[in-house]
């Protein structure tokens, strides 16, 4: 019996069955397993596609779990006009390496590892040189919905498995749960990254912190472990009892009401801005201390407040996204460390379109996470 492998279009001759039988298992066990969206109604199911062969900087990991993040539905639904379709999301991930390549001295097969939002940088910038490589000068690559340095597409973490270059994958503390590990490799890190670099983990301190969601309900936590005087500024009342009581700040403002506004002028040294719908900025930075500091991390459509509210005080408004590998793994050990574990709701892989469109309708507490490893057969 005679058999022929075909490649780029053309027969490459005799293969004898044995050979032919291993080339076709090797095939097959690249096959990876997702949801994806096929257009922008954002709507997933099921989609097979093949990732690349592992490379001798590569880890490969099966995905066990996988955080669900406003990202998500923003290129699910192409809200930006660039999304690729098929398009796979997810840059909250959790999983086993189950291979690696040749030149791969930080992880073995077995090992917890965590991939989030990019997978990959130049590697040769100065940013990427000081271990900030989500500011990397050519442009970090995201863990879904970028072209890779090979060309492809990236595809995120609703899978099955996932390759990455080792730079970009986290060791996950011993006894700390997959499932709370994913939210922190992207709203954690959000968060994070820029209360460390603006000196937010004085003890005695105060924070305020704008908005509740899955960023907001994270800046009140790393704020507590820091030692820091917490106030949350919410529009909603119906927050205060899970502000104050689960989550363990010291004050819940409802930022509607001006006379407890007013009471808190110049009373903060710190304020994180999680609320990516318009507010006035003039009111919150008139909150801030001499020297205060508010850092944006959410998304409003524009930014707008008088200079004065900002030179009078020697204020400073800054912005931030994620963060470079090191804090990332700083981060994540703090978190084992200091017991600062993300609420979360564990659904099924098939419950995604349903949690997509709660997360429009800020309908979770505070972050879903998908069982990859359970739900996805």
């Amino acid at each position: 019996m005679k058999f022929h492998v075909r490649s780029q279009g053309k027969s490459v001759g005799h293969t004898c069955p044995g050979a032919l039988h291993k080339a076709m298992s090797s095939e097959n066990e690249r096959d990876c397993f997702a949801w994806a969206a096929r257009d922008p109604s954002g709507v997933l199911s099921l989609y097979k596609f093949k990732r690349r062969t592992v490379g001798e900087d590569d880890v490969s990991l099966k995905i066990t779990h996988c955080g669900i993040c406003y990202a998500d539905v923003i290129w699910t639904r192409n809200m930006h006009g660039d999304s690729k379709y098929p398009l796979v999301p997810g840059h909250e991930i959790v999983g086993i390496v189950k291979e690696i390549g040749s030149n791969v001295s930080r992880f073995k097969a077995g090992d917890r590892v965590g991939v989030g939002t990019y997978v990959n940088s130049c590697k040769e910038c100065e940013y990427c040189n000081d271990r900030q490589e989500v500011n990397c000068v050519k442009g970090a690559v995201f863990t879904f919905n970028a072209i890779d340095v090979d060309g492809t597409i990236t595809k995120g973490g609703y899978s099955s498995y996932i390759v990455v270059h080792e730079r970009y994958c986290f060791r996950i503390p011993d006894d700390y749960p997959s499932a709370l590990a994913a939210p922190l490799l992207c709203a954690g890190i959000t968060v994070y990254n820029p209360m460390m670099r603006h000196g937010m983990n004085q003890p005695g301190k105060s924070l305020g912190v704008i908005g509740l969601g899955g960023l907001g309900h994270m800046a009140v936590k790393f704020g507590k472990a820091f030692g820091l005087k917490v106030t949350v500024f919410s529009t909603s009342i119906s927050k205060k009892e899970e502000a104050l009581r689960v989550l363990g700040a010291d004050n819940f403002v409802v930022s509607s009401d001006q006379d407890q506004m007013k009471a808190l002028s110049k009373s903060l040294d710190f304020i994180v801005d999680t609320a990516s719908g318009d507010h006035p900025f003039d009111l919150y930075i008139s909150l801030l201390k001499t020297a205060g500091v508010l850092v944006l991390v959410g998304f409003p459509s524009e930014v707008k407040f008088s200079p004065a509210t900002l030179n009078r005080g020697m204020r400073t408004v800054s912005g931030s996204i994620t963060g470079g590998t090191k804090m990332i793994q700083e981060m994540l050990d703090f978190c084992a460390a200091h017991k600062v574990y993300p609420k979360v709701e564990i659904i099924p892989i098939e419950y995604a379109n349903k949690a997509l469109e709660r997360v429009v309708k800020r309908d979770v507490k505070y972050r879903f996470v998908i069982d990859i490893e359970n739900s996805l057969k």
